[in-house]
């Protein structure tokens, strides 16, 4: 077995094990948000590391479909969500 073949394949068991691993540890919290933006609602669930993460990333999700511009975009996303629901 060649040099290549056997580095090949000890990468290929380093990437598996690292992403069964980040798949398994680092998804802890789950929350929806929901928000009031220009008329419209959207409410969104994400996963994150902490409950900050997955209340920022669910958030800017539902912003994502309420938003016609980069300035609507920023204000969205300091906007107060009106439901937070968290795992």
């Amino acid at each position: 077995m060649s040099k290549a073949a056997v580095v090949g394949g000890l990468f290929g068991v380093v990437m598996l094990g690292a992403v069964v691993y980040l798949s398994m540890g680092f998804n802890q919290y789950t929350c929806e948000v929901c928000i009031n933006f220009n008329g419209g609602t959207q409410c969104r669930s994400a996963s994150g590391a902490d409950q900050r993460t997955a209340v920022r990333t669910a958030q800017e999700n539902a912003c994502a479909f309420l938003i016609a511009s980069k300035t609507d975009g920023f204000l969205c996303g300091q906007a107060q969500p009106t439901r937070v629901v968290c795992q």
